[in-house]
C-alpha cells in the first residue's frame, strides 16, 4: 500500500518555498521514473527538459498562469513531444534497441514499416496529438516518484506553449511543449489547498464493473 499512501499524501501544491531546493539526486530519480515510462511502440516520443536556472525561469514566467510557482519552485520539468513522426526518428530508436539487445540491425523492419505506413501519412497535427499523449504517462510516473520521495509537485497545462517553446528553443529539436511539472517544497503559509481534505469521487461512481 506504500504507493497508495504516497498518492494520498500528494496534492497539487499552489505555492512553493523559494529557499528550499530539491537535491539533484532526487530530481534525477524523478526524471528517471519518467524515462522508464512505457510508450507506444517503445518510441519515447518526448523529451524532458530540466530547468533550474532562475533567469530562465523568469523568462518562462511570461507564459505561466501561475507565475509564482514558476519562480519559486526548485525545478521546472518541461515535457515536450516530437512535433511529428519521421522515418529517421523511428529507425533511430529501433536501431538503438537492436544494438542494445544484441540483435541484428533491421530485425524489426517489418514492424517499423507498418509504423511508417501509419504515421508518415498523417498530418503533423495528428502526429503531435499522438506523441503528446505518450508524455502524460511519464508525467504521472514522475509525480508518483516525487510523492514517494516526499517532494511536492504541481502539474500544469495552463501556460503559453509559444513562450515556452521560444524560450527553450524547442523548434530546433523538433519538439513542442506539452506540460510542465513544478517540483520543490510547498510554502505552507501560502499553499491554501494543503489543509483541505483530499477529495476524489467515490469508487462506486469512479469504476464501472463489467461482469
Amino acid at each position: 500500500m506504500a504507493l497508495i499512501e504516497d498518492l494520498n499524501w500528494r496534492h497539487a501544491v499552489k505555492a512553493f518555498n523559494p529557499d528550499k531546493k530539491v537535491s539533484e539526486e532526487n530530481v534525477e530519480k524523478i526524471i528517471e521514473a519518467a524515462r522508464l515510462a512505457p510508450t507506444s511502440s517503445g518510441l519515447q516520443q518526448f523529451r524532458v527538459l530540466k530547468v533550474s536556472n532562475q533567469e530562465i525561469k523568469e523568462k518562462l514566467v511570461q507564459g505561466a498562469l501561475n507565475p509564482d510557482s514558476m519562480k519559486d519552485c526548485s525545478h521546472v520539468l518541461v515535457f515536450a513531444a516530437w512535433d511529428r513522426y519521421t522515418a529517421e526518428r523511428i529507425d533511430k530508436v529501433f536501431d538503438y534497441t537492436t544494438e542494445e539487445r544484441g540483435l541484428p540491425k533491421g530485425r524489426f523492419n517489418s514492424y517499423t514499416d507498418q509504423l511508417k505506413a501509419i504515421y508518415l501519412n498523417q498530418p503533423a497535427e495528428e502526429n503531435f496529438a499522438h506523441t503528446s499523449r505518450q508524455s502524460y504517462i511519464a508525467l504521472g510516473l514522475a509525480m508518483a516518484q516525487a510523492a514517494e520521495l516526499k517532494v511536492d509537485t504541481c502539474p500544469a497545462e495552463g501556460f503559453s506553449t509559444k513562450v515556452v517553446d521560444e524560450v527553450l528553443g524547442l523548434e530546433k529539436h523538433g519538439l513542442k511543449s506539452v506540460s510542465l511539472l513544478y517540483i520543490g517544497y510547498g510554502n505552507d503559509e501560502k499553499d491554501w489547498i494543503k489543509p483541505m481534505k483530499k477529495v476524489r469521487i467515490p469508487r462506486d461512481e469512479f469504476v464501472i464493473d463489467v461482469e
